[in-house]
């Protein structure tokens, strides 16, 4: 594990959270192979609308797909849905969700396969040797959260949550005209224990989903007359 990971991971350790600034993460992501970061970015220009919103909002889009994670390799799986529980998943959970596949490009993407080795590299390392899986489930989601004049948009529309998962990274890919989402973690009691906004393409929020909840505030933008939007990688981690 690199230097940047293990002071990510010491804070892990401690907190359950990690916040790491795009400076960190960029030297992590280059230690781990990352390059053409920009051809990675504009690839959430082609993101389809997510149809599954029980709240009827057109304000997500997205692109999902599965990976197996291990030490020897990391290998894309067949097309799957992304299901959630109702126990993790208020809002859209309970159904099995047929999100538009990730492009082969952007899944075997440069910026894409150090950003998943990196979280091998890290999250399998914070997990005792007696609980580590012979290979992870990993999910991606490419999110765009759109935000317009009078109506704003809701990056985590259950509001605070766990993802039922192990380990979660976020990612910011881009932040364009928009105001707040602010991330914020509580503990199991939901007390509020850490706040922070990515800001800067490669601001990253890491967290132990079985000790936090998360959530973020809702973004709105700046100038309602031009495009508005936040656009994150969400990478999960699950035994």
């Amino acid at each position: 594990m690199n230097a940047n990971l293990q002071l990510i991971a010491e804070s892990l350790k401690l907190d359950g959270f990690a916040f790491a600034q795009a400076k960190q993460m960029e030297a992590a992501l280059r230690e781990a192979g990352l390059t053409d970061w920009d051809s990675f970015a504009q690839s959430w220009n082609d993101l389809g609308i997510d149809g599954y919103m029980a709240d009827g909002g057109r304000y997500r889009r997205r692109r999902y797909a599965a990976f197996a994670a291990a030490q020897s390799e990391i290998t894309r799986k067949p097309h799957q849905p992304h299901y959630q529980s109702r126990d993790y998943n208020p809002l859209n959970g309970g159904l099995e969700r047929w999100f538009a596949p990730v492009t082969s490009a952007i899944g075997a993407h440069p910026a894409m396969r150090a950003i998943l080795r990196a979280c091998f590299d890290l999250f399998d390392g914070l997990t005792p040797a007696d609980a580590k899986p012979a290979a992870w489930h990993v999910e991606i989601h490419q999110f765009r959260i759109e935000a317009r004049a009078g109506e704003h948009g809701l990056p985590t529309p259950e509001g605070l949550h766990r993802d039922g998962v192990d380990w979660v990274l976020v990612l910011l890919v881009a932040r364009e005209n928009v105001a707040s989402g602010m991330t914020s973690i509580h503990d199991l009691l939901k007390q509020n224990i850490g706040n922070f906004t990515l800001t800067q393409p490669m601001d990253a929020a890491f967290v132990d989903d079985s000790r936090v909840y998360h959530g973020v505030t809702p973004v709105e933008p700046l100038d309602p007359s031009r495009p508005a939007y936040r656009d994150v990688l969400v990478v999960t981690f699950r035994r």
